[in-house]
């Protein structure tokens, strides 16, 4: 069973995926997040927690990855009826303002640009971690 998170970030670049750890550490909030590869892998850690612990208070979801893309995952999370409160944050380096307007219609509370600088990457982990305490009302 996975230990509770308060983020949890799908994406299959394991530097990217580092990156994000090492801004959380560097902040002192590296066990608010978890990481997955996929988006297989989100709706199974998702399914492990259900009935068990609480859930997420954020996924942040990379746009491409393997077995099942971001906005595949994000529409299978918005049409669930036990996952479509948590919000969900497009972390992409993708910057096609078509990919962007779609996954805000489909539910998406925001598109996030990845940045280039750790700096960066600092403020975008204060950021999910400041959005993941605010309580969202069902």
């Amino acid at each position: 069973m996975p230990q509770f998170a308060r983020i949890l970030l799908a994406d299959d670049d394991m530097e990217d995926r580092l990156i994000i750890e090492d801004a959380f550490r560097e902040i002192g909030l590296e066990k608010e997040i978890a990481f997955v590869e996929d988006g297989e892998l989100v709706i199974q850690y998702l399914d492990k927690l259900a009935g068990e612990t609480e859930l997420p208070s954020l996924i942040v979801l990379d746009l491409n990855m393997p077995r099942l893309s971001g906005t595949e995952t994000l529409r299978m999370l918005k049409n669930h009826n036990h996952y479509r409160h948590i919000p969900v944050k497009i972390f992409s380096t993708s910057m096609n303002d078509i990919e962007k307007a779609h996954c805000l219609q489909l539910g998406a509370e925001s598109y996030v640009i990845k940045p280039i600088k750790f700096e960066q990457c600092i403020e975008i982990a204060r950021a999910f971690y400041d959005f993941s305490c605010v309580k969202v009302t069902v």
